[in-house]
């Protein structure tokens, strides 16, 4: 399969602000899959990015990144998104969410290449379904929606702007680019993914 186009110009917004419930309330994007925490793996699957915006609270190994709070802090991902978006300079953003360890630049390039002529493009799993956190945006029209829409999810956002749906497998990597660590037996099988993808040799 030929290589995708690179990217347009773009910023990143990573939403890192949630409670993290389901991993007992510790800090998720800080947790550790192999020599990286989870944020610093999603900040590099954007190294194209023009602005690096992580809506949560400082943290240290992202030296470019913009930090910025939502209002409440832990509002969930509309209210952080209204706090991240106003950051974003370019004509497109891609939209992260900070706990996606095996997602990488060349999943974020297969985005934007099915985004092209689209409001955008938004990863799906294997059953189909709309990881609404992993995908692309033209800046311009995702902000008119978020100004216009007065819910608390993101389907109901982003759902009407009907962007490209993108199904990925892990051809070259340890895990689909999907996976994310929502609690902590999701964290250990990360780690034994990456450690075994190590051991192998293969882009970790």
């Amino acid at each position: 399969m030929a290589a995708p186009p690179p990217p347009p110009r773009h910023d990143a917004v990573v939403l890192a602000g949630g409670r993290a419930a389901r991993l007992g309330g510790e800090d998720k994007p800080g947790v550790r899959v192999g020599a990286l925490t989870l944020i610093e793996r999603v900040a590099a699957a954007v190294p194209g990015a023009v602005r690096l915006v992580v809506v949560g609270p400082p943290r240290p190994g992202l030296p470019r990144a913009e930090f910025v709070r939502e209002d409440p802090p832990g509002g969930g991902p509309v209210p952080a998104l209204r706090a991240g978006l106003p950051r974003v300079r370019e004509p497109w953003t891609a939209l992260l969410a900070a706990d996606l360890p095996f997602l990488s630049p060349g999943h974020i390039a297969e985005l934007f290449a099915a985004a092209r002529g689209r409001c955008g493009a938004v990863l799906a799993d294997d059953t189909g379904r709309e990881q609404w956190l992993t995908g692309v945006w033209h800046t311009e029209t995702l902000a008119r929606a978020l100004a216009d829409y007065r819910g608390r999810s993101l389907y109901g956002l982003l759902g009407p702007m009907d962007p490209a749906r993108l199904a990925l497998t892990s051809d070259d990597g340890p895990g689909v680019p999907w996976f994310d660590c929502d609690t902590a037996e999701d964290v250990a099988d990360a780690r034994r993914r990456t450690a075994r993808a190590a051991g192998a040799g293969e882009r970790p």
